[in-house]
C-alpha cells in the first residue's frame, strides 16, 4: 500500500463569518483512492476523482449576502408608501433571506446631485417624490425604517453625497473578495452590470406579489450577450426610469437590436466609439450616430456606470448570519402602526399607506 500525499487550499472559516485559505494536507492510501467518494474529518466532503494522477475536489458551497436596495421598495407605482416597504421587507425576510446575513442600504443626502449636474433630468421624478417622502409627519420615515431593520438585526447603510446603488457596487465587490457570493435585492435594473456567476439579483414582481431571482443565467438567454454590454447598451437605447435618453431621438433606427449587434461584436461601448472614428462599423445612419453623438454616450456612460469607490468598509459584523427571533413581532407592530395612524397620513396628505 503506498501512501499519496494530497494539498488543498479550501475556504475555513478562520473565524465565525470571515473566511481565508488555508493549506491542508491529507494521507490517503493509494488502494483507498480508487473508492467513489470520501469525506474529510473538517466537514468537506468531495468525490476522489483522477485528473492525470491527481486528485480533484468539488468547491464547497459559499455563503451569501444579501443587499438590500431600500428606497424603490417605499414606493407603491409612483406613490411613497410605508406599507409597499413593510410589504416586500415582510416577504423578503419570510421567503428570500431566511438567516442569511442584509445589508440595507439607502440613498444619502445630495446622492443624485453629481449625476444630475451632468443631466438635468436624471431622477427627476423620483427626486420630486422624495422630497415629497420627507415632509411633514413622513419626515420620520427614515427613523422608521431604521428601527425595523434594527429590530431584525439588519445595518442600514447610508452614505451622504452618493446613491445607493454606488454604495451597494462598493460593497458587493468586497464581499466577493472575501470569498462571499452577492445578492442585490431590488427591481432597479441598474444592477444587471454587476451580474456574473458570483453576483445575484433579486427582484419584487407587483403582479406575483412576490420576489425572483435574476441571474446571469437568465440575462443570457434574454439579451444573448454577456453582462459586461448591459451598461454600454443602456448607454445607447437610454434609461427611462432614471431619465436617460438613448439615441433614437437623434438617430431614428438605432434601437436595441442594432446596439446588441455591434456591442457583440465590438465589445465595450469605449471601443466601439474608438473603432468607429477610424473606420465604418455598421450601417451608414448607425456610423453616423456613433460619430456625430460620440460625447453624448459618453456622458450616458459616466451617468448609468456604478461607482465602486466610495468610501465606505464592510464590517465584520454585518456579515454574521441574522438572527430572525424578532421578524415576526417586529414586522406585526409595524404593520399595526401604520394601520392606526393611516387616517392621520392621509389627513396630512404626505404618503399613502397602499
Amino acid at each position: 500500500m503506498v501512501q499519496v500525499s494530497v494539498h488543498i487550499n479550501p475556504f475555513l472559516p478562520a473565524t465565525p463569518h470571515l473566511p481565508t485559505r488555508r493549506k491542508l494536507t491529507w494521507k490517503i492510501s493509494e488502494a483507498d483512492s480508487s473508492s467513489s467518494s470520501a469525506s474529510s474529518s473538517c466537514g468537506y466532503s468531495y468525490d476522489k476523482q483522477r485528473t492525470d494522477g491527481q486528485l480533484v475536489f468539488p468547491k464547497k458551497k459559499r455563503s451569501r449576502v444579501f443587499f438590500l436596495d431600500v428606497n424603490p421598495l417605499c414606493y407603491a407605482g409612483s406613490k411613497p408608501s410605508l406599507h409597499s416597504f413593510a410589504n416586500w421587507v415582510s416577504l423578503f425576510f419570510n421567503h428570500v433571506s431566511l438567516s442569511d446575513p442584509v445589508i440595507a442600504v439607502v440613498d444619502g443626502e445630495r446622492g443624485s446631485e453629481h449625476r444630475r449636474q451632468l443631466l438635468p433630468s436624471y431622477k427627476t421624478h423620483r427626486w420630486k417624490l422624495s422630497r415629497q417622502f420627507s415632509k411633514g409627519h413622513v419626515g420620520r420615515s427614515h427613523g422608521l425604517i431604521t428601527d425595523v431593520f434594527t429590530k431584525c438585526n439588519v445595518p442600514v447603510i447610508k452614505i451622504d453625497g452618493h446613491e445607493a446603488d454606488d454604495v451597494i457596487a462598493t460593497l458587493v465587490e468586497q464581499v466577493l473578495q472575501l470569498g462571499y457570493q452577492a445578492v442585490i435585492a431590488s427591481p432597479d435594473k441598474d444592477f444587471k452590470q454587476l451580474l456574473s456567476e458570483d453576483v445575484q439579483i433579486v427582484m419584487p414582481l407587483d403582479d406575483l406579489e412576490r420576489w425572483s431571482f435574476y441571474t446571469l443565467k437568465h440575462y443570457m438567454a434574454q439579451y444573448n450577450c454577456d453582462p459586461c454590454c448591459d451598461l454600454s447598451l443602456r448607454c445607447i437605447v437610454g434609461d427611462q426610469a432614471d431619465g436617460v435618453p438613448g439615441i433614437q431621438h437623434l438617430a431614428p433606427g438605432f434601437g436595441q437590436k442594432t446596439a446588441l449587434k455591434l456591442l457583440k461584436k465590438h465589445g465595450s461601448l469605449e471601443n466601439l466609439l474608438n473603432i468607429a472614428s477610424v473606420r465604418t462599423v455598421g450601417r451608414q445612419y448607425a456610423q453616423d450616430a456613433l460619430t456625430k453623438y460620440a460625447d453624448y454616450l459618453r456622458r450616458n456612460y459616466e451617468i448609468l456606470a456604478l461607482r465602486r469607490d466610495v468610501n465606505v468598509q464592510l464590517k465584520e459584523e454585518w456579515l454574521v448570519p441574522r438572527d430572525t427571533s424578532n421578524d415576526s413581532n417586529t414586522m406585526s407592530n409595524f404593520f399595526k402602526f401604520l394601520e392606526e395612524t393611516k387616517e392621520f397620513i392621509h389627513q396630512n396628505g404626505s404618503i399613502s399607506n397602499g
